[in-house]
């Protein structure tokens, strides 16, 4: 696999307030990478709740819990799950508190951190959690494992941002007294991320899965191959890596996941508790598997590697057999790596396909998923055929899009097919903010956090029943990007409101707070190392 060598980031110094209506605490303070100190001055006791996506139920009581060096964390010893997420608790908090916290059985974590599964309460659902803070500690509950992972995550968010550093820093380390009851609004919360156009190592996708784990998101769909680059071995036809995959946007050197790196990338999500959904785009954005081999082309004359930025020129050759036999091997090869439930087959922008070919093609390639035992995930243009049973729809449609499709859409909801949204207007991560944004696009309108956040997606699919909005997803576009400071500046602040939109409530949706809750993650940001547009809608703290 090709590697390719990342600039560093030289992170300057920052001087970070409270945000408006947080009241002053105890500065701390960090060497960042360029040996200057960045301070960051919080509310000792972040309120409970004031996190990003804002909890279901909030009920503040009582004084704080007190994180110190005799602090033990708790996990029933029955079940491995709670152990394994009490020794990550403790390794997301040992390095910046300088506690030894050690992760102990249950019963002898009396005045510290609790983690327990209740499998009867089924009023938390499977992501659902509980979370208690009071002075005499703090007891994080759920039904299923993925629930207190969860809760990890917002105990997380109500400790200072201090806590995300590496290095030890000054306390102290409270969270706010009271309880928290909190489901997803939401089953399915997305984010993409184009490896194709950009080639991204496993260690930079962990990276982002680790940012993604933050703010709840629970789907890692990976956008595999396209015109640019192949990006997962496929032993069968070998040439799609070695040739297919040797180059990317601007004529880089490109790279592939072999066999075990990709199983390496599913089992980091997994202990994230995020499920990885891989795309293999077809039958258009299809330059790169067609250079590699001449007989998947009508003529048999293999076209020359893609380096350019141009959709809807590709096409395999919808008559030809071969055809088959390679989205058979495909599919079957993937499949067996993939524990999760569902394989993306791609089908927009296929430009360069007869819609009767693209028909035909869809009507054989959907049984193939099936095959295989997964279920079809497609762009919205799969509703030109007939989604499968179970099949789910992803919409990438703008708010100027034709009524027409819209309604094409919708009615294929209304037929039993699951939506994605991802409106491009709305949740494309890689739209430019403004007109001086330098990396992006543009094509789908500029996008401010503003409006990235404010929309329901209950309500925006007109005629689209609200039961068939399975969830939201962003999508993150990789033609301008190459590292990952370029994925941060765009993922961020957007991210984090749209896995709001998919977790949290409609009723708590409301930018007037939200964009204070955002601007309270600056110093969050800042301790975590991740780069990020100050958008002026954001009443950021104070540079």
């Amino acid at each position: 696999m090709t590697q390719r060598r990342r600039i560093p980031r030289l992170i300057g110094s920052l001087l970070l307030v409270a945000a408006a209506g947080v009241g002053c605490g105890e500065a701390a303070a960090d060497a960042t990478a360029d040996g200057k100190n960045a301070a960051a001055a919080e509310p000792e006791v972040r309120p409970l709740g004031r996190i990003v996506p804002v909890p279901a139920s909030v009920a503040p009581e009582g004084e704080p819990f007190a994180l110190s060096r005799t602090t033990r964390i708790g996990a029933d010893g029955t079940h491995r799950e709670t152990r394994d997420l009490a020794r990550y608790l403790a390794g997301l908090l040992r390095p910046a508190t300088g506690f030894p916290l050690p992760v102990v059985d249950d019963q002898a974590a009396r005045g510290g951190i609790r983690l327990r599964l209740s499998p009867g309460d089924t009023e938390l659902g499977d992501e659902g959690y509980r979370l208690h803070s009071a002075p005499d500690g703090v007891t994080l509950t759920a039904r299923a494992p993925a629930g207190l992972f969860r809760g990890v995550q917002t105990l997380r968010q109500q400790l200072p941002s201090a806590v995300e550093r590496k290095s030890v820093q000054n306390g102290p380390w409270k969270i706010a007294g009271g309880t928290i009851t909190d489901t997803p609004r939401y089953a399915y919360r997305g984010a993409m991320l184009d490896v194709s156009r950009h080639f991204f190592t496993v260690d930079e996708v962990k990276r982002y899965i680790d940012q993604l784990a933050l703010y709840k998101v629970n789907t890692l769909h990976l956008h595999l191959s396209d015109d640019q680059g192949w990006r997962i071995a496929v032993d069968s036809w070998p040439r799609l890596t070695t040739h297919g995959g040797s180059t990317e946007v601007g004529g880089g050197p490109g790279g592939f996941y072999t066999k075990a790196q990709y199983r390496e990338i599913v089992e980091y999500a997994a202990s994230r508790y995020q499920e990885v959904i891989p795309e293999i785009d077809l039958p258009g954005h299809t330059n790169a598997a067609l250079a590699s081999y001449a007989e998947l082309n009508c003529d048999g004359v293999a076209p020359e590697l893609y380096t350019g930025i141009k959709v809807g020129f590709s096409s395999l050759c919808v008559p030809k057999p071969v055809t088959y036999d390679f989205v058979d091997d495909v599919i079957r090869e993937i499949a067996a790596l993939t524990p999760g439930r569902y394989i993306h087959i791609g089908g927009d922008e296929a430009h360069s396909t007869s819609h009767a070919d693209y028909v035909t093609f869809m009507d054989k390639v959907q049984p193939v998923v099936a095959k295989y035992g997964k279920k079809v995930v497609g762009w919205h243009q799969l509703t030109g055929t007939t989604p499968a049973e179970g099949a789910l729809v992803q919409y990438w449609g703008l708010d100027r899009t034709p009524a027409a499709e819209k309604e094409r859409v919708a009615a294929a909801a209304r037929n039993g097919a699951g939506l994605i949204l991802s409106p491009a207007d709305r949740s494309y991560l890689d739209m430019k903010y403004t007109k001086d944004t330098k990396l992006g696009l543009a094509w789908a309108g500029y996008v401010e956090v503003r409006r990235s956040y404010d929309w329901n997606p209950a309500g925006y699919l007109a005629g689209a029943p609200a039961d068939s909005v399975r969830g939201i997803e962003a999508p993150l576009w990789t033609e301008t990007l190459a590292t990952t400071d370029d994925l941060d500046v765009m993922a961020f602040p957007r991210l984090p409101g749209l896995a709001e939109l998919g977790w949290s409530p409609a009723a708590t949706h409301d930018w007037d707070t939200y964009k204070v809750r955002l601007a309270e993650q600056a110093p969050r940001f800042d301790a975590l190392g991740i780069d990020y547009y100050r958008s002026p809608e954001v009443p950021w703290p104070a540079e």
